[in-house]
């Protein structure tokens, strides 16, 4: 693979590693057998007499040796078995009350990593080293440090454990849920806005030129990727630096987040003589696609699971208004921050200042309008959702430039004329 889209590539398998329930644990295991065959080792280094003198090592023999290797490890298998269990009872609980887009969140938890990853690799740990223990009138050997930092593992279990009742329980808190949702899209705002795919152009150099648009729109090469699936990643600096090599103009035609299959073109590439297989290749190669979306260059989405949590909570099933108000909040929270951010230019320019690539850029508006229109479609009903909701587009017209105040003003505004409506049909039409 091309080192220009080496870096989108690994970004992408990282992402999925990361995402995964099973990549710390197994990585941990590792270490644990690696650890296991060096303190072995150093066990069969050690000369005669070398026991006695290091007197905080257990002394056991070989039969001792393999009681307290048993113990533990049988211990720490019932103990992840139990915590498999804990955890999947968690993962139905968060799908059922906050939506599956939330099952990422849990599933790529760094606590509950550790916590399997440490009950399993205490059990390989203590299983490897139990296969060493001799004890026969031929030879006799027992890997005294080996089974001593066998029992310092236990005891690190134990305290895991403790951790783990601790973290489990507060993990499926609504507030804790949306704390850690708004970290990561704080985190999201900080990375994409403002974007840039190159240097910004000069204010002389804010459009593309007439005749290069024109290029783009009548004879472009179109770039469509192998399968199905949703824009996870995009390379900015690869198809920068792509365009500018062999003097392209290319338009991103689906930014991440966007679903597309084998028939839709990811991006346009003109002047067509300029673009050969070779470069096609390595334009395709700069797209990240997967089977889901996910927060890391996709603004709409981490808005829009707040969105999907109020909305559970605002269905008459769950009928939870007070947990809409803290989505409200927090949406509010990464809306004004927005807010505050410069959006970039949809055209970028090379150092030399000429157009390089065209991308789709949302403003202010694209983001909040439909995020707190889709809450208030719920929340109608709710005097304290509406109270909510028109305060929030307050807040962030406050804030705001000229084009995005004026839609969120008409905004609240609607929203405030819809509830008047609806609560007067409820009472009957009494005013």
């Amino acid at each position: 693979m091309d080192h220009l889209s080496l870096p989108t590539w690994l970004l992408g398998v990282w992402d999925r590693l990361r995402s995964s329930f099973w990549f710390l644990p197994s990585t941990m295991a590792a270490g644990a057998a690696a650890l296991s065959f060096a303190l072995v080792w150093l066990d069969t280094s050690l000369e005669d007499g070398a026991i006695e003198r290091l007197g905080w090592l257990y002394g056991f023999g070989p039969e001792g040796a393999r009681a307290v290797l048993s113990a533990v490890a049988g211990s720490m298998i019932t103990v992840a078995g139990l915590t498999f269990s804990m955890t999947m009872l968690t993962l139905q609980l968060a799908s059922s009350q906050f939506g599956p887009r939330l099952l990422r969140s849990f599933m790529s938890d760094r606590g509950n990593q550790l916590v399997l990853g440490t009950f399993t690799s205490t059990f390989l740990y203590c299983l490897l080293v139990l296969r060493t223990v001799r004890g026969t009138e031929e030879a006799s050997f027992v890997p005294h440090i080996s089974v001593t930092f066998g029992v310092v593992l236990a005891t690190l279990s134990l305290a895991v454990l403790i951790y783990f009742i601790h973290h489990i329980a507060n993990s499926i808190r609504i507030e804790t849920v949306l704390a850690e949702l708004a970290r990561e899209t704080q985190a999201a705002i900080d990375r994409l806005y403002p974007t840039q795919l190159g240097q910004e152009p000069s204010p002389r150099d804010a459009h593309a030129p007439a005749g290069l648009l024109r290029e783009l729109e009548a004879d472009p090469l179109a770039v469509f990727i192998q399968g199905s699936g949703y824009v996870q990643r995009l390379d900015e600096e690869a198809v920068m630096r792509i365009a500018t090599e062999h003097d392209l103009l290319v338009s991103v035609d689906t930014p991440p987040g966007r679903f597309v299959t084998e028939r839709d073109a990811v991006l346009r590439a003109a002047p067509r003589a300029r673009a050969s297989d070779e470069v096609l290749d390595l334009l395709r190669e700069a797209f990240v696609v997967g089977s889901d979306r996910t927060p890391t260059q996709d603004l709409h989405f981490s808005l829009r699971r707040f969105v999907e949590i109020a909305q559970r909570a605002l269905s008459p099933g769950i009928n939870d208004p007070t947990t809409a108000l803290y989505c409200i909040d927090r949406l509010e929270q990464a809306l004004c921050a927005l807010a505050e951010r410069e959006f970039p230019s949809p055209v970028r320019a090379d150092e030399q200042g000429r157009p390089r690539v065209i991308t789709p850029v949302s403003s202010l508006q694209d983001f909040a309008c439909p995020a707190l229109a889709a809450i208030a479609r719920y929340g109608m009903n709710d005097a304290d959702v509406v109270r909510q909701l028109v305060a929030a587009t307050a807040a962030l017209a406050a804030r705001a430039g000229p084009g995005a105040r004026e839609a969120l003003r008409s905004l609240g505004a609607a929203i405030e004329a819809e509830s008047r409506s609806t609560l007067r049909a409820f009472d009957g039409g009494r005013g």
